[in-house]
Formats: structure tokens, C-alpha cells, sequence
């Protein structure tokens, strides 16, 4: 390390423990958050020295970010993106494909997915002109179920993408069989849910392609970025093109002739000898992320562990404190899983003597942030109204989440102080409701 980078980075050091604040919490004037990032020293440190090194596009730290999150996912592949929507619209992409052939969905084909979302799980079906298919969910785990989606399975269905709803995994073993049964594409949105286990095994790893966010208000962040994760070398390789502009090349910008035959191809009309850096097999998108996103996502990965038990932490001490509150429908981990929970999920009852809205009201006074079960019923939204889409069974679940439900955090920057005041405070209000 030279001289001068290290006195920078010595700089660096003082100037974070310089700007921490003196953490008291003082109850309805300190905000607690319902998500966000949990950075220390060593991510700042991450990011300035990338900065320092002028790693200003993928590189050095992306391909160990990489081969590192896909060991510690259990996945052969991971290749980082600038967001989790883009993962998402890559991993639905890819299974449209020329390379897989008689495989490959098409446009009018069905996909399977639940109303009850978050609109990036669903709009690259629409994006690619497939058509979804809209199940409900259970109340208490807020996931659909097994039956409803073997209900929704018809003679055009060619793939099932479901998210793991606020880190809850959905009957996932049941629904991966499920798709092995009818020959259909299994695709888990696991931006929430980094961590969780369903029958002991990572969620992630039941279908053929997993989408994972880096978002501040997830598991792990980059500030911004996602990832799509496979087991899969030939979707992989799809995944990777539909990234990098569509380009038919492997080779990393900067690099050249890593197949030692770069201008000895010959694909589509093209002539003979054409620069394969420059030959296109998709129809794709530039996606990538950056060396600074990765660098502090390396930082990150090394504290999953921990943050994944600080969120199990959280949600246990809000359950616990807040059972047996009437009015109050409280989540439920779905039977053999083991949540690695993003936030805790609140449903008010229809006859309360109260409304959600007086509720989030009065917990929003006192500075305890909460959010929306994300869309809701995303097909009464005015983007989806006048979309093509089909309806299995009714909603009716998914439209009591749009009137009745909110959740509150549980991530790993919030403690048993900032917790206890939230019990307090919903106890406080219900009390007082009668």
C-alpha cells in the first residue's frame, strides 16, 4: 500500500468514527425505520478505496462479488446487475431464448405469479408479452400456496414466478415439483429473502433461475444492484448476454480472445472471420454494475450471517410482545421454513374498532415508520387494469392486504429499545381503542 493511499484511507477511518452519532434513542423523536442499510467502517473503507483505484466500471471486485455470493448461495452462477427489478427482467427474458429452443417461452404464454406483490415480480411477464396469471395468498404468511397454483395451471402455462413475501418462503419444495410435474420454468424472487430456508435448504435454490436485490432496504446493499443467480451453465450464459448489450462474447471490456478464436466465427449472415466482441445472439440490455457497487457488496456479504440472525431476532421480540393483541391478525413463518424475515407483517381486523390507516397514523406520530404490503391487489392498479392477465379463484385475500395490512421493520440497524417502543406504542393505541 503506498504512502499516500493509506494516509487516505487512515483519514477515512477517523472521519466515520468522527460522524457516528452517540446512538441514544430518544422515543418519538429518534426515527425507526422499517428498512435500510446497516454500513460500518469496513464499508466505507470498501467504497473510497475502489474509488481510489479508479474501478469505475465491473471488474476486479464484480467477479469476486460473484463467485462469492453464488458459493454462498449454493449456485453455480450469480451475475450482479444494477437492480433487482433488472435481475428480475433478465431472468424472465432468458427463458425466452432462442437457445432453448422448443423451450423457450413465447409470446401468449402463461406464467403463474400472485396478485399480492411487489410490480417488478410481475411486469417483465408483461414485458415480454406473456401473460400472468394471478393467484391469492393466505393470510398470516402472506405467500400463496401449492394448491392454488396447481388450480392455476393450464394447457398455455409455461413458467412459475413467485416472490418469498417479506423473507416468509412460499410452499416452495411443493411448487418446484409442481413445475417438474407440467414441464414448466420455476423463477424465485428472492430479494426479500436472503438467508431463509424452506425443509432446511436456501430458498434460491429450488428452480432454475433466483433473483436477489441489493437495495439499502435489503439483506445486503450496494446502494443500488441485484443479482440472478442459477445452477444452470447454459441459462447462465443466456443471462449473462441479455446483460451485457446481447453480445454473443465472453470476454470482460478490456479483454480479448479468451476463446482463442475471436475472428474465426461465422453466425447468422455475417461474414466469415467477424469480430466475435462485436457479434449480438440477443436482443439484450445493458445492465451491469459497477466495481464500487461490488466492493461494498464484498464488505457486506461478510456480515449475512449476522444480519440474517439480527432479523430473526427482531421479528421473534415483536412476536412475542405483541401476542395476544386483539384486532391484530400477527404473521406466521410458513410450516418447515426458517425465515430470514424482512419486515413484520400487521393485519388489521375487518371488525376492529379501528382502522389501519388510524393505526399507521398514530405510529407514524411517533417517528416508527411503516410500509404497505407493497401493491397490494396489483390487479386493481391503474397500470394493470387494462393489461392482458387471468384470474384463478378469487382475490379476495389479496384485497384484504390492500385495505387492512401494513408491516413495520425488523432490520439489523434497529434495537431492543427502538423495538420495545413499537410493542408499547401498538399496545398503547389498541388499549385505548377499546
Amino acid at each position: 500500500m503506498s504512502v499516500h493511499r493509506k494516509l487516505v484511507l487512515d483519514e477515512v477511518r477517523k472521519y466515520h468514527q468522527d460522524t457516528q452519532g452517540d446512538g441514544v434513542f430518544v422515543p418519538g423523536t429518534t426515527e425507526i425505520w422499517p428498512s435500510g442499510a446497516v454500513l460500518d467502517e469496513d464499508d466505507r473503507i470498501a467504497l473510497v478505496e475502489a474509488a481510489l483505484e479508479m474501478r469505475i466500471a465491473a471488474g476486479r471486485s464484480s467477479r469476486k462479488f460473484e463467485s462469492s455470493f453464488a458459493r454462498k448461495m449454493k449456485r453455480r452462477k450469480a451475475h450482479l446487475t444494477n437492480s433487482g427489478s433488472s435481475a428480475n427482467l433478465l431472468a424472465t427474458t432468458a427463458l425466452t431464448s432462442h437457445l432453448l429452443e422448443d423451450r423457450r417461452l413465447r409470446p401468449g404464454d402463461e406464467v403463474i405469479t400472485v396478485a399480492a406483490g411487489f410490480p417488478t415480480t410481475v411486469n417483465p411477464i408483461l414485458q415480454n408479452g406473456l401473460i400472468p396469471v394471478f393467484v391469492d395468498v393466505e393470510l398470516g404468511t402472506y405467500n400463496t400456496t401449492a394448491d392454488r397454483v396447481a388450480q392455476a395451471i393450464g394447457p398455455k402455462t409455461r413458467a412459475i414466478i413467485i416472490a418469498h413475501a417479506l423473507g416468509n418462503p412460499f410452499e416452495v419444495a411443493e411448487i418446484a415439483q409442481l413445475a417438474v410435474d407440467h414441464d414448466l420454468f420455476l423463477i424465485e424472487d428472492n430479494c426479500d429473502a436472503v438467508g431463509s430456508t424452506y425443509d432446511g435448504k436456501l430458498t434460491g435454490t429450488f428452480g432454475e433461475l433466483t433473483t436477489v436485490s441489493f437495495y439499502p432496504a435489503h439483506h445486503l446493499t450496494m446502494g443500488e444492484g441485484g443479482c440472478v443467480l442459477t445452477a444452470d451453465l447454459a441459462l447462465a450464459r443466456i443471462v449473462e448476454s441479455l446483460r451485457d448489450w446481447g453480445r454473443d462474447c465472453w470476454c470482460e471490456p478490456g479483454e480479448s480472445d479468451k476463446c482463442l478464436k475471436r475472428f474465426k466465427y461465422q453466425m447468422g449472415t455475417l461474414p466469415a472471420g467477424y469480430d466475435h466482441k462485436y457479434i449480438f445472439s440477443h436482443v439484450g440490455y445493458n445492465l451491469k454494475a459497477t466495481d464500487l457497487q461490488a466492493a461494498l457488496g464484498l464488505t457486506q456479504l461478510a456480515k449475512l450471517d449476522d444480519f440474517v440472525e439480527a432479523r430473526k431476532r427482531n421479528w421473534r421480540r415483536l412476536r412475542d410482545g405483541l401476542d395476544g393483541v386483539p384486532h391484530l391478525l400477527l404473521p406466521e413463518a410458513t410450516p418447515r421454513s426458517d425465515p430470514s424475515w424482512f419486515g413484520f407483517v400487521l393485519t388489521v381486523s375487518p371488525d376492529a374498532p379501528f382502522k389501519r390507516a388510524e393505526l399507521v397514523d398514530f405510529l407514524e406520530g411517533r417517528k416508527i415508520g411503516t410500509r404497505r404490503l407493497f401493491a397490494g391487489n396489483l390487479t386493481r392498479h391503474p397500470a394493470y387494469i387494462d393489461q392482458p392477465h387471468r384470474v384463478v379463484g378469487n382475490l379476495d385475500n389479496s384485497d384484504i392486504i390492500t385495505e387492512q395490512t401494513f408491516w413495520v421493520g425488523v432490520y439489523p440497524g434497529l434495537t431492543d429499545e427502538m423495538l420495545d417502543y413499537v410493542i408499547s406504542s401498538v399496545k398503547e393505541f389498541v388499549e385505548a381503542r377499546g
